[in-house]
Order: structure tokens, then sequence, then C-alpha cells
């Protein structure tokens, strides 16, 4: 067979030359690079939510096109794709079928409990610190004057006050992801073509997610590619031992993506004089736009062919603690939540302070994510901590 041959087959059915037969998978070695990625991802979304706060800077969203979002999404994807496929292998499709399912309506069911809390908790900092109409400006409002809509409305995922969007985005995912996965056991890298056909019926504006009495912060009609994407590649990378090609092509076409991005960020922040449509490239989260698409893969495979799976500093104190994060990066992520909100409300009720208790909220809100997957990592049983060092 030919080397053309090859690539043909892998794209048809990718399982080419697989590094590992299906009858032999076994657990691939803990990653250490996607726990601290998972944890820098918590720390730079709870950053990128604290309104306000000049320490935005110093997370990569204010240097590209894409955020956090794109990258937890696609981490997400990757890592579900992996332990679908491997419980497939071992106990059988329905049984991986069941699990992603029971999964799914734990997350449901999680965004529902988040979405009552986070509503109690912003009124009680109006009342508690008396900024009147932070309930209203978040969007929370048809809560209060129609609980009997809103609520269904928010069960249904349809219903989504500000900061509220993303999980649903996950359970839309994840309701997808089996089948998915089955036609790409059929299919390959085709299997794509549906995601990507969505998508670019989203981009038209074909086809939209409704909202229903806000808009919708993350469409899972186009949300949905990046995350099949994510799937394909942890699944191949546990079928083929690699989720990606390294190659010095694809190395500098990504590192032109990035240098493009940040280009076009620094025209939208004013940095930098330049064309008007180049900033046009850091908008459409909701849809998210082709440009922020690219640059969030583009980011993705650098990350992956040029950070070493092993480095001193990955064992440190704060590669230690963002790994900790990234273990626990739901249960953290909507920790985060609350103290992002809480910053926010702090830096417009002392905004005359807020040169240096910035810093102080925000490095404390950090810290505290820190301490509270350390305090979830404690509780683990010690049989499920070794499996998840195994």
């Amino acid at each position: 067979m030919s080397a053309s041959d090859d690539r043909s087959a892998e794209w048809r059915g990718g399982l080419n030359r697989p590094h590992q037969t299906k009858a032999t998978l076994i657990r691939p070695p803990r990653d250490l690079r996607l726990d601290i990625l998972r944890g820098w991802m918590q720390v730079s979304i709870f950053v990128a939510h604290c309104a306000g706060s000049v320490m935005a800077w110093g997370i990569h969203a204010a240097w590209g096109v894409s955020d956090s979002s794109e990258q937890f999404v696609l981490l997400s994807g990757l890592l579900l794709g992996s332990v679908f496929t491997l419980k497939a292998a071992r106990s059988g499709v329905a049984t991986a079928r069941a699990d992603i399912l029971t999964r799914t309506v734990r997350l449901w069911r999680t965004h529902l409990l988040v979405f009552l809390l986070m509503a109690a908790f912003i009124l009680g900092l109006e009342r508690t610190l008396d900024v009147s109409g932070e309930a209203l400006r978040l969007g929370w409002g048809f809560l209060f004057e129609m609980p009997r809509l809103a609520i269904p409305a928010a069960a249904a995922m349809l219903y989504q006050p500000a900061e509220m969007g993303i999980l649903p985005v996950f359970v839309a995912c994840m309701a997808l992801l089996a089948p998915f996965l089955w036609l790409v056991e059929r299919i390959g890298a085709w299997a794509l073509l549906p995601s990507l056909l969505l998508y670019g019926a989203a981009q038209l504006g074909w086809a939209a997610t409704p909202g229903i009495a806000s808009g919708i912060a993350f469409d899972p009609l186009a949300w949905q590619l990046i995350f099949m994407i994510g799937a394909f590649a942890g699944r191949r990378g546990l079928l083929t031992g690699r989720a990606a090609p390294r190659h010095p092509a694809l190395i500098a076409l990504a590192a032109l993506a990035l240098a493009a991005g940040l280009w076009a960020r620094m025209i939208d922040e004013g940095v930098i004089a330049g064309p008007a449509w180049a900033a046009l490239a850091v908008q459409g989260k909701e849809v998210l736009a082709p440009a922020r698409l690219l640059h969030a893969l583009a980011l993705a495979y650098l990350c992956a062919v040029l950070i070493p799976r092993e480095a001193p500093w990955m064992r440190n104190v704060i590669g230690h603690a963002l790994a900790l994060i990234g273990r626990h990066s739901l249960q953290v992520f909507c920790v985060g939540l609350f103290l992002s909100e809480a910053v926010s409300v702090l830096l417009r009720r002392f905004a005359d302070q807020a040169a240096w208790i910035d810093p102080v909220l925000v490095l404390s809100g950090a810290v505290a994510m820190a301490l509270f997957a350390q305090w979830l990592e404690a509780r683990r049983p010690p049989v499920a901590s070794a499996l998840r060092a195994g």
C-alpha cells in the first residue's frame, strides 16, 4: 500500500495502523499538560469574568482572538472522546453510552443548581453591598418577574442570564457525543462533515438556538464543532498514540494564526492603528466565528506539539496548583463564577480604591480556587486518586 493509500485509509476509518488494537486498549499515562492547561483555563475564565479588572491583561485572551472558553470546550471534547472510546472498548458501547448519559444528566442538574444559587447570590450581594440593579443588569429580571416561566426556560437551557451560557453548551455537546463517535467508527474523519455543515448554517444565520428573555451566550449549533474536533482528536490519540501530527508547516501556519490574532486584538484595543475590518475578528463569540475557531485550534495545536510532557516547572507550586484545579475543573469553574461576580461587584462598589483592591481580590480568588481544588483532591477516595494518576 502506498503512502497516499495509507492516508486515504486513515481518512476513511481513522484507525490505520493503530498504536494499539481495541482488544488491548489500556488507559494511557495521565498527561500532566492537560491538567495544567485545564487549570489555567479556569483561572483565565475567572479573571475574564471579573468585570473591570486590569488583571485581565495577564491572561492569553487579551493577546489574541479566542479565549479560554474555546479551549475549555475543545479539551473537554478531547478528554470525553478518549474516555468514551476506552470505556466502549473495555465494557461495550452500551456501557459507554450509559456512562455519557449519566454524565450529561449530572451536568444538567449542576447547571440548574448553579442557576438557582447564582440568583440568590446576586440578590444577597445587592442587599449586602448596596448595589441595586445588579440582578437586572445581568439579565435576572425575567426570573424575578415571571419565575413560573423562567425556571422551565432555564431547565430547557434557553434562558441564560450573564455567565450562565457555557454549561448548556457542554450538555448539548455531550448529548451528541455517542452518535458522533458511532459515526466516526464507520466513516472516520468524514463524521465531522455534519458538524461542519451545522456550524456553517449557524454562521450564515440559517440556524440559531432561540433565547428567552436574553440572548444565548454560546450557540451550541456552532460550538458543537470545536467539541467534536476535540472528541475526534481524543479518540485518535487513544487509538494511535498521537492526537495530531507534528509537522513544520503546520507549526508555521499555527504561529502565523496566533500572530494575526495578536495583530487584530491590538487594533481592537486601540493599541495600534489598522483597518477596521481586522478588529471584527474578535467579535462573533456567540457563534464561534471562523477567526476565533481557527485561532483556538492553532493555539491548542502549538501547545500540544511544543510543550513537553514533563518539565521541571510543572512540578513547582504554581504548576501543582494549576494541575489540581484542572483535575476538578467543573467544580472549580462553578465556584469561580461566584467568586468573579463578588469581585466584580466589589470593584464597582469601591471604585475609588480599585488600584489596590483589584490585584488583591483577583489573586485571592485564584488562591481560593486552588485551595478548593486541593480540598476536593483530599476528599477523593484513595482508589479514585490512584486511577486518576494511572
